[in-house]
């Protein structure tokens, strides 16, 4: 089964976005580890795999880079977002929080 790493970078989203700290506005950054794969199923399920090396090229078709300053997030509905551009505001605070 092939992942791409736009799949990685969404699954590995929703584990963050899960987090509470990141329901109480504190930027934490994402434990994500090497030679794993993370997936957001066709059911909204996550789910990690062990990774080995003898396919990654098969991997990396199609994959794309996901653009630094990307935010993922799950809408009220319950699906997967994903949005690029500004999210912080000048002092740092996240332009979205709670607080505001």
């Amino acid at each position: 089964m092939a992942f791409t790493i736009k799949t990685f970078a969404i699954a590995v989203a929703l584990c963050a976005l899960a987090a509470p700290a990141f329901a109480q506005n504190a930027a934490t950054p994402w434990e994500i580890k090497p030679d794993t794969g993370y997936a957001y199923d066709k059911g909204g399920k996550t789910f990690s795999y062990k990774m080995g090396t003898s396919n990654a090229g098969e991997l990396l078709k199609g994959a794309k880079k996901v653009p630094k300053g990307t935010l993922f997030f799950i809408g009220q509905n319950g699906q997967l977002y994903m949005r690029s551009g500004q999210y912080l505001e000048g002092d740092g605070k996240f332009k979205f929080g709670a607080d505001q």
